[in-house]
């Protein structure tokens, strides 16, 4: 069981508060999605857990599994488990997919890594994502459509198994096929590891793949309303401005305004 808190985080970028006071905790087996307003904070939360020093943390604290991570380098926060897919995956010439997915594979698993069995896996989850086998030697993303890039942000996260997983709008780009495929993967990711999985989107259609316990409205840097999906039906008809009271009845769900959650 891991457990990953946020607690208390206010973040500036150029003395421009960011995030404000923020304060989450998702724990093994849960899937929890942040919606809300363009501009509110959603996709600087997923760089500062992962450590982007873009950003300056004024206060408060990220730990995973009680130690304090605030301070750890990207690749440190990644040997721990936790792995975070793109909104706008870069492309990278002159390194192949298969070199960078060795490496950072063999990177984890240390002696453990094998060639032979972690070919086997790549070739079969590149079935499983409806892929080309031949993107697998053209540079990093390069002449990847955006729904390619958003599958091989999934590849990554099947082969080098997170504890958690962190998925920054990783529907935008998808058409309704890929949609489904990314979708489905994730699920079956997500319910063969007991992985706690973030999901940052502005739209259902991903949830309808993608199934969370937990949905959170997230305004001016902080979560507002923290609900179940009944909170998702609410705001595709009723958008967010309605959201910022303090208290709305769903009928099967109370959302109530939070500061955290246990």
């Amino acid at each position: 069981m891991h457990t990953f808190e946020i607690r208390n985080l206010t973040v500036t970028v150029e003395g421009k508060e960011i995030l404000s006071d923020f304060s989450l905790v998702i724990k093994s087996g849960e899937i929890h999605a942040i919606m809300g307003p363009n501009g509110t904070g959603k996709s600087t939360l997923t760089r500062v857990i992962m450590g982007d020093d873009s950003y300056k943390i004024e206060s408060g604290s990220i730990t995973y599994d009680g130690q304090d991570i605030t301070k750890l380098p990207v690749d440190e926060r990644a040997h721990l488990g936790i792995f975070l897919g793109m909104q706008s995956p870069i492309a990278v010439e002159g390194v192949t997919n298969a070199d960078f997915l060795r490496t950072i594979v063999s990177s984890k698993e240390k002696k453990n890594f094998k060639l032979f069995p972690f070919i086997k896996e790549l070739d079969a989850t590149i079935d499983k994502l409806s892929m080309d086998h031949d993107m697998i030697n053209r540079g990093i993303n390069q002449g990847f459509s955006g729904g390619e890039r958003k599958k091989s942000e999934i590849l990554q996260m099947h082969l080098l198994k997170p504890d958690m997983v962190l998925l920054d709008e990783i529907d935008s780009g998808l058409d309704v096929d890929s949609l489904k495929i990314v979708g489905e993967n994730v699920t079956a990711y997500q319910e063969n590891s007991n992985c706690g999985v973030l999901l940052i989107t502005h739209y259902r259609r991903l949830l309808e793949y993608i199934k969370p316990e937990f949905v959170h409205i997230m305004m001016n840097g902080k979560i507002v309303q923290s609900g179940d999906f009944s909170l998702v039906d609410y705001i595709e008809q009723n958008g967010y401005e309605k959201i910022e009271k303090k208290q709305v009845n769903l009928g099967t769900c109370i959302v109530k305004e939070i500061t955290r959650h246990e």
